[in-house]
């Protein structure tokens, strides 16, 4: 393992992944403020450590095929590397 899981990518895929999760989490239901509570601290996020992977983390494995599904190339291979580098077996790679 290097220390690419905790590099920040390029703005460029932080933004699109940023704009993705927010999409994904506002396709659910608010009642109880569940929603903003995740898509406030998703608009906070800075593009610094491992944030990037942090996004991905809030969600299960179902979510993050939808969210895999909404990636351009340049972003999901950068959150691919970033999996591997922190030790996701090929064979259970969604991105």
């Amino acid at each position: 393992m290097t220390d690419l899981y905790y590099t920040a990518p390029k703005d460029s895929e932080f933004d699109e992944l940023k704009q993705k999760t927010i999409e994904i989490w506002e396709t659910y239901d608010n009642e109880f403020g569940y929603v903003d509570e995740k898509v406030s601290r998703i608009k906070d996020l800075k593009n610094i450590g491992d944030n990037f992977m942090h996004m991905i983390g809030m969600f299960d494995t179902v979510n993050q095929e939808k969210l895999a599904d909404k990636l351009g190339n340049e972003t999901r291979q950068a959150v691919r590397e970033r999996l591997l580098d922190g030790g996701q077996p090929l064979a259970a790679m969604i991105f």
